[in-house]
């Protein structure tokens, strides 16, 4: 793993780094923050630094959310670190939507494991977030000492957008092994299998069969995995929203939920006067931040 740049922010810095992805076969970007709490030189802390993994939205790179969500000013105050991948493998070899259209292929992989091709080669974004990235950056930070930054056992999942779904189809099929100890999502496509963005996609990178679909599918998760304890997920979706009522459709997943272990545990919070933006988005990282910091153990 390479570091491209460091830049102070806020009470920390932002580390921007490369590497070969095995999952993907191309070099991928991330970009990670470490809060202030990391470079505190008193023996307070007891344990590693916990993370918050933020998956972003359509046609986004690793920069967007670490320039525009104010991620960081809530990692100082709780004390986490906060991950940034990319939203798709990139490069010359890796295949494109032959239209050119913003919303498949480059920048909008989907979070999932293509396996149609030309796409399956390098579109592997499921494992690519999920398991390869964690072990790469907890090789890179942690191979000279003890482990400082939990990036595999205390570690928290939300997103945007298409991030947002990847958040919770992520948290939803990681959930008997406890990837993740808490799940949030700003606006997400919760239903991809049924609105226009996500049947595209899923028909290019898994095919024709919607059986293949579920797999990925948050309403078609949440039916078939048990809830533990008081485990909720956070949603905030804005009434402006232009993406709300074709592509998003939050109260699709309330209703899967009924009669599930999750009924009344997913908050959808319709926020009024907010649109997709990072506006809307880093309006409410706040609260979304306090949810995960509680659940890290953090406060």
């Amino acid at each position: 793993m390479n570091v491209v740049k460091e830049l102070s922010v806020c009470g920390g810095r932002l580390v921007k780094l490369s590497h070969n992805s095995t999952s993907t076969k191309t070099c991928m970007n991330v970009n990670v923050y470490l809060p202030k709490q990391y470079y505190a030189q008193d023996s307070s802390r007891s344990r590693p630094i916990p993370t918050v993994v933020y998956l972003s939205g359509l046609t986004c790179t690793p920069d967007n959310a670490s320039e525009k969500a104010f991620w960081q000013f809530q990692a100082d105050k709780y004390g986490f670190a906060m991950v940034f991948p990319d939203t798709s493998p990139r490069g010359d070899q890796v295949a494109n939507d032959p239209e050119d259209s913003w919303d498949f292929g480059q920048g909008a992989g989907f979070y999932l494991n293509a396996t149609q091709d030309p796409y399956a080669q390098h579109y592997q974004m499921y494992d690519y977030v999920h398991k390869e990235l964690p072990q790469t950056l907890d090789a890179h930070f942690n191979k000279n000492a003890a482990a400082e930054l939990d990036f595999l056992d205390n570690v928290a999942i939300t997103g945007h957008s298409m991030g947002g779904y990847g958040a919770i189809c992520g948290y939803l099929k990681g959930y008997a092994e406890r990837r993740y100890k808490s799940c949030s999502a700003f606006a997400p496509i919760v239903n991809p299998s049924n609105v226009p963005w996500g049947q595209k996609a899923f028909k290019g990178y898994l095919g024709d069969e919607r059986a293949q679909w579920q797999a990925y599918d948050p309403c078609a998760l949440i039916k078939n995995v048990k809830r533990v304890g008081d485990d909720k997920v956070l949603i905030h979706v804005g009434d402006e929203d232009p993406f709300l009522e074709k592509h998003l459709r939050p109260e699709l997943l309330l209703e899967a939920a009924k009669s599930t272990s999750w009924e009344n545990y997913v908050q959808v919070k319709k926020v009024h006067g907010f649109d997709h933006s990072y506006y809307f988005v880093s309006t409410f990282v706040p609260e979304h931040a306090e949810f995960h910091a509680k659940n890290l153990g953090l406060i």
